[in-house]
């Protein structure tokens, strides 16, 4: 990184999930690969879409008893529910004050937003409440900073997959322009119908589990819930326990479908390079990739390709972090839990197991550890987030060095 460029610490996490109700048991959940959740079935809408399976937020988990759970107004929808106890629980964490609370920024993604909300009991898109009202669809990141009390600058994000991605970049650019010093960034999904009926009726859903890189893999399978991180400038994370920086991010887009991924993958190439100059690494300075890797077939095979261009030869030696296999494809939040995730495998030195591979497939021969913990050699990882419409999203980030 240019050393004219501002530092961004990420100085607290939080994290709701199928997992747990904290950060804590997300990451006691990653450490537990053979014991893993698994999907639940969501009732289907019609004869035509069955049900449809997802990772989902045990009702005892912060934020999945509803807004009562976490202290809010009872009108909070269930994606704002999971972000506010995430956000909770990354301020605690950092310690942040009052005044520090009050002037922080709010930079959330999310694809979903509180769709689920207006759902009727038909499966109708209806609000949910009967009364055919219409409400903003993503007014996520406004209800957080509504109930935290936050007057800094407040952005929802929503760029399908990559939102939380997008988000954290543009979470960074407010610090390193000066115009916040703390930013609550993050991603929350809670589970709706429509989106995942749609997704069936694409055939593009695993109607067991989500398996990345497996070759028996049918498609993907969604998650809900929140991941928050406390990005803070070099000034106000003075004094306090960091996770480490955010290196390096970038955007692109490759505009080729608006659903399917350029199997070219010259974008994705080009948004990996760009997030590795602007942290000034090189390949071989990473300890480890958490993929996009969502099961879908083309997805796996192209971004094991654009990752062994991006990497070279150090491309099978870089150990990668299938976290979907984990918690399912958490759509706008999933860049938020890669980067919480990075922040965690920073901070204890070490990459979690994967979920065992039944099936490897051939096609995409990714290194992915799967016999205990595994040391994070260098402090460094590399975080992809891939969305429809072609928008492609990486970080860099790096723990402080053991």
């Amino acid at each position: 990184m240019d050393p004219s460029t501002p530092d961004v610490f990420v100085t607290g996490i939080g994290a709701v999930s199928c997992l747990g109700g904290s950060a804590s048991e997300f990451w006691t959940g990653l450490k537990a690969a053979a014991a893993t959740a698994r999907p639940t079935p969501v009732p289907g809408l019609t004869e035509r879409v069955p049900d449809v399976l997802a990772y989902q937020v045990a009702d005892g988990a912060a934020g999945a008893a509803g807004p009562a759970a976490v202290g809010a107004r009872s009108d909070l929808g269930r994606a704002a529910g999971f972000a506010l106890a995430a956000a909770r629980e990354a301020v605690a964490d950092a310690g942040l004050g009052p005044r520090e609370l009050a002037e922080a920024a709010v930079v959330l993604g999310t694809a979903v937003g509180e769709s689920g909300g207006r759902e009727g009991g038909d499966g109708s898109t209806g609000d949910g409440n009967g009364d055919g009202g219409w409400e903003p669809m993503f007014s996520v990141a406004a209800s957080v900073g509504g109930e935290l009390g936050t007057f800094g600058t407040n952005i929802s994000v929503s760029n399908a997959c990559a939102a939380s991605g997008y988000a954290l970049s543009v979470a960074v650019d407010l610090i390193r322009r000066g115009e916040a010093d703390t930013v609550l960034l993050g991603g929350a999904e809670g589970i709706a119908r429509v989106p995942l009926a749609s997704f069936s009726r694409l055939g593009a859903a695993d109607p067991e589990t989500c398996r990345p890189f497996d070759a028996e893999r049918r498609g993907t399978v969604f998650g809900e819930g929140a991941a928050v991180l406390v990005l803070q400038s070099a000034r106000a994370a003075a004094g306090r326990r960091t996770y480490g920086r955010v290196l390096g991010t970038a955007w692109s887009c490759d505009a080729h479908h608006p659903t399917a991924p350029d199997p070219g993958g010259e974008q994705l190439v080009r948004v990996a390079r760009a997030a590795l100059d602007a942290a000034a690494l090189g390949p071989g300075d990473l300890g480890c990739v958490v993929p996009h890797g969502t099961g879908t077939r083309q997805n796996d095979v192209i971004e094991h390709q654009v990752l062994r261009e991006v990497l070279g030869e150090h491309a099978e030696r870089t150990p990668m972090f299938s976290l979907k296999a984990f918690i399912g494809h958490t759509a706008g939040a999933a860049a938020a839990f890669a980067a919480v995730s990075a922040a965690l495998m920073a901070r204890h030195g070490e990459i979690p197991a994967n979920v065992p591979l039944a099936h490897p497939d051939p096609e995409c021969p990714v290194l992915l550890p799967q016999d205990g913990p595994t040391a994070l050699e260098r402090p460094n990882v590399l975080v992809n987030a891939y969305a429809f419409g072609g928008s492609n999203f990486t970080m860099v980030f790096g723990g402080e060095a053991r």
